[in-house]
């Protein structure tokens, strides 16, 4: 396990993902085994989007996350979409008083798979100053650090070897169409970031996203 710190405040994991099978990236798209977590501290908060522990370096992660609550608090965990559950679970139980933010049109899905602490709304500020953003794609969110000039994404966007792309057109849900899921993309990058933070892509330059 790296941890890296990629601005002041403001870190990047990666975690193999245990459900990863080989179908899941095919021909160029898709996700690929390692999905990427974020971490920050704003506004004296601790801030974890779509954490995931990574099962082969358990220990320590768990030993570097226990500093982190012991000198912050305990973490609030926001999630981009009801998929990206991951290890929100454990990490509620380990920690008194940690928190779960849903989106709120995506919360009964969330709740199935992790218990809800938090519904919020778009446009609604989180804690670490972080604003919500709602998107097209099954009721994602994608979170705005405006300090940091960055947006975190979670399906709508995902990163390849030096480009990121709208998601295939086989991940939409009934009723959603590839214009849609660009209009909410294009919506949320009126903010103007500089730097994408892709959970599915890990960081990288506003522009590598083709549209």
């Amino acid at each position: 396990m790296e941890i890296e710190e990629i601005a002041p405040h403001l870190w990047w994991w990666t975690a193999a993902h245990p459900d990863w099978g080989p179908p899941d990236f095919e021909g160029g798209q898709g996700w690929e085994r390692e999905v990427s977590c974020y971490a920050l501290v704003a506004d004296e908060t601790l801030v974890l989007f779509d954490p995931l522990v990574p099962l082969d370096d358990e220990e320590r992660f768990w030993q570097a996350l226990d500093g982190d609550v012991e000198h912050h608090g305990p973490p609030a965990i926001l999630l981009t979409i009801y998929w990206h559950a991951r290890s929100a679970r454990e990490i509620l139980d380990r920690y008194d008083g940690a928190t779960l933010w849903a989106h709120e049109p995506a919360a009964a899905a969330v709740g199935e798979r992790v218990r809800v602490t938090h519904t919020f709304r778009d446009g609604n500020l989180l804690p670490g100053e972080v604003e919500a953003v709602g998107m097209h794609h099954r009721d994602e969110a994608a979170f705005w650090l405006a300090r940091h000039r960055a947006l975190v994404l979670g399906d709508s966007v995902l990163g390849y070897d030096g480009r990121a792309a709208l998601c295939p057109a086989s991940w939409l849900g009934e009723g959603e169409t590839v214009a849609e899921l660009e209009s909410s993309v294009r919506r949320a990058l009126e903010r103007q970031p500089e730097r994408l933070l892709l959970t599915h892509g890990g960081p990288r330059p506003r522009a590598e996203l083709e549209l």
